[in-house]
């Protein structure tokens, strides 16, 4: 089955930098499970899936625009420390959640105060190109129910 519009998908990755470092990975555990066509992952990510099948091994360099956009400079702003999710202390390059109107965010301290800090809430890995070297271990069609609610229900997806 190929991978196209409602047809869930369950693979694994290895995602590094553009110098090779690795960022995360998912080799060793359950595979990622998304479904297609729905924008639950990348953009990038999502265009090199489709039209793929089960057993594929395939590389992807996704471009920073099909991925978490360009760094904004602009994107630092002060917040008070006890908004900060995650840790009891924090320092600069810590990863903390935020939250907004739009639900949890991360966001990168980098810089603390006594009772403020100042955050950059650019993705973590925004202007950065992305390699993902991607194998499916499978691709099914998608229940009514995960196509309803817009995401991968099961292992390495959704659970209710």
């Amino acid at each position: 089955m190929k991978v196209e519009k409602n047809t869930v998908v369950l693979f694994h990755y290895r995602l590094t930098d553009d110098s090779g470092v690795e960022i995360e990975s998912n080799i060793e555990t359950e595979p990622t499970a998304y479904l297609h066509g729905h924008g639950g992952i990348i953009a990038g990510l999502e265009k090199a899936m489709a039209g793929r099948e089960s057993g594929e091994s395939f590389q992807v360099t996704v471009p920073p625009e099909d991925a978490y956009g360009p760094r904004k400079p602009d994107a630092m702003q002060r917040l008070p420390i006890k908004h900060l999710l995650g840790a009891k202390r924090w320092k600069p390059g810590m990863i903390a959640q935020v939250q907004t109107s739009q639900g949890r965010r991360h966001v990168m301290v980098a810089k603390v105060g006594h009772k403020f800090a100042d955050v950059d809430t650019n993705h973590p890995l925004a202007g950065r190109a992305l390699t993902f070297d991607i194998t499916i271990s499978e691709v099914r069609v998608a229940s009514a129910e995960e196509i309803a609610h817009g995401h991968a229900h099961g292992v390495g997806g959704h659970h209710h």
